[in-house]
Order: C-alpha cells, then structure tokens, then sequence
C-alpha cells in the first residue's frame, strides 16, 4: 500500500535536511568511532519549552530510586519524566491493582512539572501470542463496551492517587504483531474499543488524562495511520522508534513511509504535539550515528517528552555494551535539555 501521506511543509522540510546535515560520519554501522558534533550545532526550534526528559528503568518501586540515580549518572538534576507499564496478563493488572503505581505517584506528586507516563494494554493475555481469530473476538467484545469497567476502575485508582494528569500510552505500537491488543486482525473495532476506553477513562471525576496513540516506526502489520481513532480521542501522537532493522540508517528512519517524518507530518495535519515513549538502540549495535540522529531530530521538533529503553540492548546507562552512543546521548542530552 503506498505511504500515508500529508503535504510536507517547508519547516519539515528544513528540519529534515538540517538533521541530515548533522549526521556527518560513518554510515549506521556499529562500532565505529563518531565522536558528538558540538552542542549549539543541533537544530532548535524558534520557541517553545525544552523536550522534557526521561528513560524506562523499570515499573517497580526500585525504578523509582534509579530515576534520580539516571539523573545523578548524567551529572543533572532528576528528570522530569517517570515512565513506568501495567502488566498485561490479567484484568486486575490493567485496573492497577499491584503495589507498582504507589511509588510512581508519590514521586510524580513531589515536584509540579513531573510527568507520569503510563503503558496501558488494551487486552488482558496481552504477551501470549494469541491467535487473529481471538484477537478479532476481545477487539469485538471491547467495541460493544464489554471492558469499560475496568477502565474505569483504573481511572478512579489513578484519581485517587493524586495522579489524575497521567500521560496514558494507550495500546502502544498497535500497528505491530508483538501484543494482543494490535489492531491489524479489525482495525474498526480497535479503533472503537479505542474510542469506549478513552471515553470511559474521562469520565471519571477529577481526571485530567491525556492519551497518546504510540505505533512503532514505519508500517509494521498494518499502516499505522489505518488505526488512528480520531482527534476527539486522542492527544499525542507518539512513536516507538527504535534502532532497527539491520542496515537501516537514520535517514532512512525518517524518510521511510510511517516513519519519524510522517509521524510529524500526521501529527501537525492533526494539530497534536508528538512524543517518543521508547526509543533506543537495537539491531545496529552501538551506533553513535542513531543515536546522534535521534537526539538531533528531538531538539529540532520539540516533542512533548521522550524516554529512552534504558536497559540491553536499547540503553545508554544500565547496559554497558554501547559506551560510544553513551557519550553522544550525555553530551548531546545535557546541551538540549
């Protein structure tokens, strides 16, 4: 199918080849030496807040503690964003039932400009591989409402936690095959489940939630954009945009269809702020180049937040395998930030 496709504005296209200009060195090939180009070299946008900042270090009460310690490791005070997931294996893990959420909204509610970013699955048994048939039934079965309550009832537990301003990362990287909640096996009624969760989630006194629609980078399964369920119900568009496949460049990543430039283009089409909630390395190895690459495109387009995967093979700080892509990601991070 041929990429989705809004017109490209000039701005687009300026940062596009700005970035381009930036990625001078070897090619995506791991294991080259790329030393960071000169902060005041990235591309800024001519106003608007510093990206707020953050990484994925876990979802239990010891990711909190590491979220200071991944400050303290780029010599910075704590970062502004927690990102933390709800297991996915049974109803009482999506309503928020264990003890995991507790220490993220205490430490969201010490400081006013912290941000709580949350991985919501749609479907329960979401990591077992489920057939497409099964999937097409609970797609179903949430379209007709079937799972408002648990929803809900997430909605209140979060309320009640003093954390009614969460960032929910809805049924992330939906146009993929990884989860049961993906949306290839019946886009319509994913989109409508979609719809019935967002809808049953504000209606819940005292929330202040925003949703954020998070495909993976590129097409995947089913072009993303066939999923997207509406203005009305969405607030940020996100992308997962991880280093991969094998032999993929960074300029490539944006330029690819559903890639990091449609993102954006689908994005100011729609009026939304973007964001990445994960990204990171991954096939290439240790490659400075991406990770320059990526560091470069956020401080020109601002997104509302990003998170790094900060754990093998994706991570800068917990895994050691990629020393060289951790000092373009300290170096350039501690100047854009």
């Amino acid at each position: 199918m041929a990429p989705h496709g809004t017109r490209r504005t000039p701005p687009a296209l300026f940062t596009v080849a700005l970035a381009l200009v930036l990625l001078t060195g070897p090619a995506c090939v791991p294991g080259v030496e790329s030393p960071p180009p000169p902060a005041r070299t990235a591309p800024a946008q001519a106003s608007g807040p510093p990206t707020a900042y953050g990484a994925y270090v876990g979802y239990g009460a010891d990711a909190v503690r590491r979220v200071a310690e991944f400050g303290a490791w780029l010599g910075r005070p704590e970062p502004r964003v927690g990102h933390a997931y709800l297991p996915g294996e049974n109803w009482s893990d999506i309503e928020g039932a264990s003890n995991d959420l507790a220490p993220w909204a205490d430490w969201r509610r010490k400081e006013e400009d912290r941000l709580l970013v949350l991985n919501v699955p749609m479907l329960d048994r979401n990591e077992a591989h489920l057939p497409d048939d099964v999937v097409r039934a609970e797609l179903a079965d949430g379209a007709a409402g079937r799972y408002d309550d648990h929803f809900r009832t997430l909605a209140r537990r979060l309320v009640q936690l003093g954390v009614p301003d969460t960032e929910i990362v809805l049924g992330w990287e939906m146009n993929g095959t990884t989860y049961t909640h993906r949306c290839a096996p019946d886009p319509a009624s994913w989109k409508r489940y979609w719809t019935r969760i967002v809808t049953a989630m504000r209606s819940v006194p005292g929330q202040r939630f925003r949703f954020d629609f998070t495909p993976t980078r590129g097409r995947d399964a089913i072009p993303w954009t066939e999923c997207y369920p509406g203005d009305d119900y969405v607030d940020v568009i996100g992308m997962d945009a991880y280093d991969a496949p094998r032999g993929l460049s960074f300029s490539q990543q944006l330029t690819e269809p559903y890639g990091l430039l449609a993102q954006a283009d689908f994005a100011r089409a729609h009026h939304k702020p973007i964001a990445y909630p994960e990204w990171g390395l991954f096939d290439n190895g240790d490659n400075p180049t991406y990770m320059r690459g990526m560091l470069t495109w956020m401080a020109g387009r601002r997104p509302l937040y990003q998170t790094i995967s900060d754990y093998c093979p994706h991570g800068v700080w917990r895994c050691r395998d990629n020393p060289k892509s951790s000092a373009v990601y300290r170096s350039l991070t501690d100047s854009q930030s």
